[in-house]
């Protein structure tokens, strides 16, 4: 038996050395809805964030608290007038092909992210590099004059249009990650394609099918692929979070991204400690669309604003103690301090709704000539649980609701492109500071999806941005926040609350304010 047992350890071991553990730890994660590419420049949401901040790495990238540490950069310099960043790469990093990635690639990304034709919405994200807007929106024809410079392959310097005090933090967004230039000049369009891309991150994408997942395994070639603990990932589309669950449940999932919050309960009680639930920085909202009778008169988005109980939607309607909104930016983003909020914050409830009654009967509507609309939101339980609350809620002021759901992809695809009535959104903090919300209502910008537009809004935000005094630009936000809110530009319902379950088996998970969790800090016993 000993010898027996001597040759079996013997061969086991050459199999590790030549194929690797032999138990590879591969992290399956219920990730929400379809990601819409795989390319940086085409995507929008948190769900594709989490895949596309796992295959790519910016000059920034995020800690395992999300917050902003060197990335593809080992350090960077700022020159005094706060205007030019000079970042140094490090030695060794290459592309997964084993190209370098060299500061031309990140020279080259940031000038296809602006330029017109690339049509990439979260374009403005960037615009505090110099000249970022004026290209992007056609008034600069020359792509070299971003104030954007590779030195050498080593060095960028990336020149900024003012002092942008979270400028460090913007660049740990995927819209600021280099692109293998090598290969879009080579494959064009088709560079994305699985057989095709190749990327910088911690992982490489090895599959991907659409509507199912996509799978990525450890990118040998990064600069740190020798900490990874984990060996593969696989991101599932699932929309159905019972059913999610239910895959929890079994062991198919170690994380779920979310899950239906009328079991909550029964998720404390049975699953003691694995549902994480804590505040983050975003926002749950309903746009109206202000071009669109008669949701162009500010008083009918105010009366279906007001009407809204949102004291009850947090803890009865969820059940997780969601915090009602009443501003647009939520409380504690840096160089902000209190934001501003709706005049009618305070009123009882019955106030508002009796309130409410009159606005909309003064614009010509009553239980007998009724307001009918079409609410969107895109399919999850919690959504349609809010949907149904919130027509419920509107239902005594004589309106009549149509529910429309689809999915994630082409609800939020139908309404940045302007179809809705009244629809469901949400928006999570992309860097720490009030201009991330506050630009969602700008004139110019693809997501303000129920298209407001005040031209001294949007005068008070350029303003605030052009000011180098940090209360200055806060009072400025604040005068521009109050006045959307005066205008019932849109409808904040609640601040948000990360709301995951992760398996007792995974370890390196830290709950954040930004809700980012990158596989590389994670690890998974068996």
């Amino acid at each position: 038996m000993r010898k027996k047992l001597s040759l079996y350890l013997l061969v086991l071991s050459l199999a590790t050395l030549c194929f690797g553990q032999l138990n590879a730890a591969t992290l399956n994660i219920h990730n929400g809805g379809d990601p819409s590419s795989l390319d940086p420049h085409k995507l929008s949401g948190d769900w594709e964030n989490r895949i596309a901040g796992d295959i790519f790495e910016g000059l920034v990238t995020e800690d395992i608290g999300a917050e902003a540490i060197p990335g593809q950069a080992e350090s960077w310099t700022i020159s005094d007038d706060g205007l030019v960043y000079t970042f140094k790469l490090r030695d060794g990093i290459s592309w997964t092909d084993g190209k370098p990635v060299t500061a031309g690639d990140f020279e080259f990304a940031l000038k296809r992210l602006m330029d017109p034709a690339a049509a990439a919405k979260y374009a403005y994200l960037q615009y505090p590099i110099k000249n970022a807007e004026a290209i992007n929106g056609g008034k600069i024809k020359d792509l070299n004059e971003l104030g954007v410079k590779a030195i050498d392959d080593k060095t960028l310097e990336i020149t900024l249009e003012k002092p942008t005090p979270y400028f460090i933090g913007a660049l740990t967004h995927y819209t600021a990650y280099p692109l293998p230039k090598h290969v879009l000049e080579a494959k064009g369009d088709d560079w994305v394609k699985i057989d095709n891309i190749v990327t910088n991150g911690p992982y490489k994408p090895t599959e991907w099918i659409p509507g199912s997942h996509v799978t990525t395994v450890k990118n040998d070639k990064y600069y740190a692929a020798d900490q990874l603990a984990i060996d593969s990932a696989k991101f599932f589309v699932l929309e159905d979070e019972t059913a999610a669950l239910k895959r929890y449940r079994a062991g198919e999932f170690d994380i779920l991204t979310d899950f239906p919050t009328d079991q909550y309960e029964w998720i404390k009680k049975n699953l003691p400690g694995q549902a994480q639930v804590a505040p983050f920085a975003g926002l749950y909202y309903y746009v109206v669309n202000n071009t669109k009778p008669p949701f162009d008169n500010a008083d009918v988005r105010k009366a279906l604003s007001m009407s809204i109980n949102r004291e009850v939607i947090g803890p009865q309607i969820l059940g997780t103690g969601e915090l009602p909104a009443y501003s647009w930016v939520p409380p504690g983003m840096a160089n902000y301090s209190e934001p501003a909020y709706v005049s009618w914050k305070d009123l009882p409830y019955g106030e508002k709704v009796a309130e409410a009654k009159k606005l909309l009967s003064a614009a010509g509507y009553s239980k007998d000539k009724p307001l009918k609309l079409q609410l969107r939101y895109n399919t999850n339980e919690n959504h349609k649980r809010i949907a149904v609350a919130i027509a419920a809620m509107w239902k005594p002021l004589g309106v009549e609701v149509e529910l429309y759901n689809t999915e994630t992809k082409v609800h939020y695809d139908e309404i940045t492109k302007g179809i809705l009535e009244v629809a469901r959104a949400g928006w999570l903090a992309d860097y720490n500071d009030a201009d991330n919300f506050l630009n969602l209502l700008k004139s110019d910008v693809n997501y303000n999806y129920g298209r407001f537009k005040n031209a001294d809004y949007d005068a008070l935000i350029d303003k605030g941005n052009a000011t180098t005094d940090k209360d200055e630009r806060a009072k400025l936000f604040r005068q521009a926040e109050q006045l959307a809110l005066d205008e019932s530009a849109a409808m904040p319902i609640y601040y948000y609350l990360a709301r995951n379950i992760v398996s007792p088996k995974v370890k390196g998970y830290e709950n954040n304010a930004f809700d980012i969790h990158r596989t590389r800090w994670m690890s998974k016993e068996d």
